[in-house]
């Protein structure tokens, strides 16, 4: 039988109790901010009016999305291929969720919000430092803030590297763009991959 309703799947389950309900914050709290400092990967979750979906990897040195205080982040943009697939949800929808990772913790910081997005120079002169700086920043304001527990990725061995795979095991990322495509040509290798990003990281 499909379930259609909250009131279908919550037969299936005992409701939520004790801190599962109780550790979520409407600010960011000295742990939450810790974590964000020590993350330099996030998935990034949008939504668009339509109801179409995105979720896209967003990476930097540690600490590149930046505390502005206890209820405010900035994520600045990066050069890419400029879909702008989430920016485009946020401007549209005004809402994005944020999963923190740090490699080795198995912890994950859940932040969603109300987002926007600005090219204000106050804002953009917290990122004046790095190699690329931003065009864009995007502003959470935090409604939802949580430590989600080490259940996925102790199930899926993430941080142990005896679990790793060679990057073998698949084709280059130019075989499977040109197949995907029907391109022509010379496949670009790893290597040549590689090369051509490095500027923009």
């Amino acid at each position: 039988m499909r379930i259609d309703s909250v009131e279908q799947l919550r037969a299936h389950y005992p409701p939520a109790q004790g801190r599962a309900l109780s550790k979520q914050l409407d600010h960011l709290d000295p742990h939450c901010v810790a974590f964000i400092g020590l993350s330099p990967f996030v998935v990034l979750a949008t939504g668009a009016a339509t109801g179409q979906l995105d979720a896209s990897p967003r990476g930097g040195a540690p600490g590149f999305v930046q505390v502005l205080d206890r209820h405010t982040l900035l994520l600045p943009d990066a050069k890419g291929n400029n879909r702008l697939d989430s920016f485009s949800n946020i401007a549209e929808s005004g809402r994005a969720g944020l999963l923190f990772l740090i490699p080795g913790v198995d912890e994950t910081l859940r932040v969603n919000g109300e987002a926007s997005l600005s090219d204000d120079a106050a804002l953009l002169a917290h990122f004046a430092g790095e190699r690329n700086p931003p065009r864009l920043v995007m502003r959470l304001r935090v409604a939802e803030a949580y430590l989600h527990c080490a259940k996925a990725l102790m199930r899926s061995r993430l941080w142990d590297g005896a679990a790793q795979v060679e990057r073998s095991v698949l084709p280059t990322m130019g075989q499977m763009i040109q197949e995907q495509t029907g391109g022509t040509g010379p496949v670009e290798t790893q290597e040549q991959m590689a090369a051509r990003y490095a500027p923009d990281l």
